[in-house]
């Protein structure tokens, strides 16, 4: 199966509640979320709640409006669950502790609310990362890898670490501006 095939299978398998789809949907990608949610302080049970948001959340943007998954939806999926773990271990930190009982400081409304509107902010980041040029984005990319400077410069035939750095600054830069220009930047930075 190609993979835009794939991707619409599994979309649509999501979508209309398919069993063996979904089944696919779970083989595919719980693996990848779990051994990442394990790798980040996390325990099975709390991979399969995540698995589980990430998918109630697409299917619910789904359903609500249509929206095109710019990535593969394996990845789209499974940047959706990372997500919401940095998310439930950020909370998990924020929660207080009173008389041995933890007082919980966000709904699952709101939680969801939230997970919805930073794919949202990823879906416009990744649209605007691609109105860079091919070398920014390249550039970028390895920043994001947080790969050392030298490395980068050997790749891409830069003279220096330094060149690379004021390249990167200015992609950066650049990107943080088209980003802003957007009407949707501000709509989804009130929110």
């Amino acid at each position: 199966m190609l993979n835009n095939e794939k991707d619409n299978y599994l979309k649509t398998s999501l979508i209309t509640g398919n069993p063996k789809g979904i089944t696919d949907i779970y083989n595919l990608i719980f693996p990848k979320v779990l051994r990442f949610v394990r790798q980040n302080n996390g325990e099975e049970q709390e991979a399969k709640d995540v698995f589980q948001k990430a998918l109630l959340q697409i299917t619910a943007r789904i359903t609500v409006k249509e929206f095109v998954i710019k990535s593969s939806f394996e990845g789209y999926l499974f940047t959706a669950c990372k997500n919401l773990w940095r998310r439930e271990l950020n909370k998990q930190t924020k929660n207080r502790v009173t008389n041995d009982e933890v007082v919980e400081l966000m709904t699952e409304e709101q939680d969801l609310g939230l997970a919805t509107v930073e794919l949202e902010r990823w879906d416009l980041f990744r649209e605007k990362l691609q109105e860079l040029s091919d070398n920014c984005r390249s550039l970028l990319g390895y920043a994001f890898q947080k790969k050392p400077y030298e490395e980068i410069a050997k790749k891409l035939g830069y003279n220096t670490e330094n060149v690379v750095r004021q390249r990167i600054f200015k992609c950066k830069k650049r990107l943080t501006e088209i980003i802003q220009k957007d009407k949707r930047f501000k709509q989804l930075n009130q929110l």
